[in-house]
């Protein structure tokens, strides 16, 4: 009632004018009254528009400012150094966050039982450490910080400094050492197959878009202190 009621009101000045022609008059009268549906269908269509234009862009401009929110350097996420008190050494030159210790004994026990033989080669290193390595490595091999990047965190930025982490070889295939080709030994097999029974996660895979491929570099998730430090890592953006 209330829409013919509208209608209505078009009728009021239609009523009190005269037209020679009588066509023209029911035209324009069809006309005024259509006009406001018309005015209608284009507002809202109008409406739409700028939304597909303006509120779709701003929303993807909002999701790539929080992508980009988690303070990465050349690719890489930053960490803090585990307190001193929080390390072990569990063989010479070889320390870990307490946390991992026990399982990553153990997995190297299991995999020693189905004949395959794990050896550490690099556990907790420094943020100081991590500073030699980043800009002496970078500058004998004469390279731009985002080169060396793709194979080194720059200090404060490795998973080696929470002592979470753990460079694995094959003690048959020493040549392998910090190399792709670990991959084909049967301790990358060994491990692809069985590191998560001990909460160990390859870090970097083959389709890492920031750092390269490094098949022995594992890291330990199976603690509530290990999941708040790679929680960032595991988010997928």
């Amino acid at each position: 009632m209330e829409q013919n009621k509208d209608l209505n009101q078009f009728d009021i000045p239609l009523a009190k004018r005269t037209y020679t022609n009588n066509r023209n008059s029911i035209l324009l009268k069809k006309l005024l009254i259509t006009a406001p549906f018309l005015l209608i269908i284009f507002s809202m269509t109008a409406l739409r528009l700028i939304r597909n234009i303006e509120v779709g862009p701003l929303s993807n401009l909002k999701f790539q400012v929080e992508k980009n929110q988690d303070n990465r350097i050349l690719g890489h996420l930053p960490y803090n150094e585990i307190p001193q008190e929080k390390l072990v050494l569990i063989e010479p030159n070889v320390e870990v966050h307490i946390d991992m210790r026990d399982s990553l004994l153990n997995m190297r026990e299991e995999a020693k039982r189905d004949g395959v033989y794990l050896v550490f080669l690099s556990g907790y290193r420094s943020i100081n450490l991590q500073n030699d390595i980043f800009y002496s490595l970078k500058s004998i091999r004469n390279q731009e910080a985002s080169e060396r990047a793709r194979v080194s965190a720059p200090p404060g930025y490795s998973e080696h400094s929470t002592g979470f982490a753990i460079d694995i070889g094959d003690a048959t295939k020493r040549e392998t050492d910090f190399e792709t080709e670990f991959e084909n030994t049967d301790a990358f097999r060994w491990l692809i197959k069985n590191a998560a029974k001990f909460h160990f996660k390859l870090s970097f895979a083959r389709d890492n878009k920031y750092i390269d491929y490094e098949p022995w570099h594992w890291r330990y998730e199976g603690s509530i202190e290990a999941l708040k430090v790679f929680e960032s890592s595991n988010r997928k953006l």
